[in-house]
């Protein structure tokens, strides 16, 4: 079985209708549309399922021997606010169409049990164990994206809190544009790095923000994973002090959750400082399934045997650095626009013959580690596990 770190379920969702009040039913309507945009748009540049349809699906799912999924909630006319300046802080209205969105997850979900569909959704790591002992295809509910969570920083808290009463399991702090929170690498595939920092300006001396720090604060209170996925190097440094400043035994575990190593040099990849320092706290290292990331360094795949080939460098260049097996994990980003993804592994239907593959190279045992089983292992120590409040430093006093 394997479990995806990042798969992007609620991207081909039209959102339900909301007879509440005449606001609400406009901003219904306004997502509507932009939800028809998206999936018009994904078509053409996104989706890799059969017949160019989506690549994370049920159907999909139970073909690739896929059993847990982190459904990624993203809305992405949030992130690009045509109505603000490039930028600027998140509304806090923001968080609103983050929470319709989870909601429509729950309904189709919902329907689909209906229907007869052996599927649910986890809100907690026990409700996640019960599901998989029935027998149950599993989504547990994400969020892509700090700008969701407002702009002022009780309002993130405050916020966190009640993403985590939800049953959110991470929160990828940063995104693909600087929105006040935290600085990231760039991660469109269609331009360089060089040309992302000419046209996106950041704050040069800056990772997290206060907005930011806010966030990991919350998550780390609550038992929200951090995932620090397109991060800047600045903003994981500053992500880690600040865990390492709570002095937590055992200390929070940080996930990266669809991401590759730095055998190259594209800046969203992560650096051997890096993946160290995730391996140090128990965490996580999700690989993505895109071509552009995984290839860097070395040539594009023609073929699965290819893309496996690739995959396997990543995967023993983490064991070397980590000096373990243990965090290796799967974060396919599939219908997250990361086409063309890896030949061979376009959507979650093709996720057996991976696994096969793990086996035959890696052995039963730790095949089973990477694909699903180290994040099992972090989901039941770390997830919802509350973390103390910051240590004194040494020698101060109490007040």
């Amino acid at each position: 079985m394997l479990l995806d770190l990042h798969a992007h379920y609620p991207m081909h969702l039209l959102p339900q209708e909301r007879r509440r009040t005449h606001e609400q039913l406009k901003r219904w309507r306004r997502a509507r549309i932009r939800a028809r945009i998206v999936r018009t748009l994904s078509r053409f540049i996104n989706y890799q399922g059969p017949g160019d349809s989506p690549g994370v699906t049920l159907e999909l799912m139970q073909a690739g021997d896929v059993g847990v999924i982190f459904s990624a909630l993203y809305q992405p006319f949030d992130e690009i606010d045509l109505d603000k300046r490039y930028g600027a802080r998140p509304d806090g209205g923001y968080f609103q169409d983050l929470i319709d969105q989870l909601e429509d997850v729950e309904a189709d979900i919902a329907a689909q049990r209906s229907a007869g569909a052996a599927v649910a959704i986890a809100h907690s790591p026990q409700e996640l164990a019960a599901a998989l002992d029935g027998g149950r295809q599993v989504l547990i509910h994400s969020v892509e994206g700090g700008f969701h969570l407002g702009g002022e920083e009780r309002e993130i808290a405050e916020n966190v809190h009640t993403l985590a009463e939800r049953g959110v399991v991470c929160i990828t702090v940063a995104h693909l544009f600087w929105r006040g929170v935290a600085t990231n690498s760039p991660a469109l595939p269609f331009m360089s790095d060089g040309l992302y920092d000419l046209v996106f300006r950041q704050p040069k001396r800056e990772g997290l923000s206060a907005l930011g720090v806010a966030a990991v604060q919350a998550m780390a209170e609550h038992g929200i994973l951090i995932d620090i996925t397109h991060m800047s190097d600045r903003a994981i440094t500053d992500t880690f002090d600040l865990l390492d400043e709570r002095r937590c035994d055992p200390p929070i575990p940080v996930i990266a959750t669809h991401m590759a190593c730095r055998l190259g040099k594209l800046r969203y990849n992560l650096s051997d400082e890096t993946i160290a320092r995730v391996g140090k706290t128990g965490g996580l290292l999700g690989l993505i399934a895109c071509e552009h990331y995984i290839s860097d360094g070395n040539a594009k795949p023609a073929s699965f045997e290819d893309s496996f080939a690739l995959l396997c460098k990543h995967i023993d260049h983490i064991c070397e650095v980590t000096g373990s097996t243990d965090h290796v994990a799967f974060g396919s980003d599939l219908d997250g626009y990361i086409k063309p993804a890896l030949p061979g592994i376009e959507h979650l239907g093709r996720m057996r013959t991976l696994q096969e593959a793990l086996t035959a190279k890696y052995g039963a045992e730790k095949a089973s580690k990477f694909s699903s089983g180290n994040a099992l292992r972090v989901l039941g120590t770390a997830w919802q596990r509350a973390a103390p409040p910051r240590a004194a430093p040494p020698g101060a006093t109490a007040a």
